[in-house]
């Protein structure tokens, strides 16, 4: 287990920066360009159970707020969560020299290299940098590394009404179907997303039927339905995985599988008082 440097209000640590520094959870404070905004309880709570059997692997990054006792985080949301979830008083830290602007970029950045934010919340990210931190279009690409127009594509989803956008992440419409949907009036699209994420449209089939909208001639692919096995099988593994986390957090529950050639039945007990 490795051992860090406390640093508290009352001790002044030499030279933090750039070290790995334990902090109260108390001083973090969130970083206001942060960009995710779903965090999935589940993931949550076995990253809790990692974090209280095997401690953090990885220091949060943070810098200290100009006359301030405070820090604010630059990366590593989920893993401050995971840690208030476990009542934990201190947090091992990497503190570093940034600017405001260089906060929101690094913390957006951070999030974007890890490659599990919804292409909507991607969207708002670079829009909040563009807009709270004045950066154009050719620097925000540039500071994220990648193109222009991926950036300007990833704006125009943002051109969706709020309750479009709603309906896009309920029926996991994909990105570029998303954006397909700018093609049409906005009067046709909540129908048009009904259809695509209810049929479980591919993309091919999405753009053919969106293109039949705007030409005026509505033409619905043929749709062949199929019960997907594969899928009622990842919500098995995903149940299961629930109950691995349930008795890894130390919850003695009781399970009782059954399975015939028509369905899987389970049977789950959970205690509400712990044994002794």
């Amino acid at each position: 287990m490795a051992f860090f440097q406390k640093a508290s209000h009352d001790i002044n640590v030499e030279n933090p920066v750039n070290k790995v520094v334990e902090l109260p959870v108390s001083s973090i404070v969130p970083n206001p360009a942060q960009p995710r905004v779903i965090f999935d309880d589940y993931e949550l709570s076995r990253l809790a159970v990692s974090i209280q059997q095997n401690g953090i692997l990885q220091p949060l990054t943070v810098r200290r707020l100009d006359n301030s006792l405070n820090y604010e985080l630059i990366a590593g949301e989920r893993r401050l969560r995971a840690c208030k979830l476990l009542n934990m008083s201190y947090v091992p830290c990497i503190i570093i020299t940034a600017s405001v602007k260089d906060s929101a970029v690094l913390a957006v950045l951070e999030n974007l290299q890890r490659a599990d934010l919804s292409f909507m919340e991607e969207a708002y990210a670079i829009k909040n940098l563009i807009d709270y931190y004045g950066l154009t279009q050719e620097e925000t690409a540039a500071r994220l590394g990648t193109a222009q127009s991926t950036i300007a594509n990833k704006l125009r989803l943002l051109k969706l009404t709020d309750d479009e956008k709603a309906l896009v992440v309920q029926y996991k419409l994909t990105e570029r179907q998303a954006r397909a949907l700018l093609r049409l009036d906005s009067s046709r699209r909540p129908d048009a997303i009904h259809y695509i994420g209810t049929n479980q449209l591919n993309t091919a089939q999405a753009d053919a039927y969106i293109d039949s909208l705007v030409k005026g001639k509505p033409q619905k692919p043929k749709v062949h339905r199929r019960w997907n096995f594969r899928a009622v099988n990842l919500y098995i593994n995903t149940f299961n995985k629930t109950i691995d986390a349930m008795k890894e957090a130390g919850i003695n529950c009781e399970t009782v599988k059954n399975r015939t050639d028509d369905f899987v039945e389970y049977v789950v007990k959970i205690p509400l008082k712990q044994s002794n």
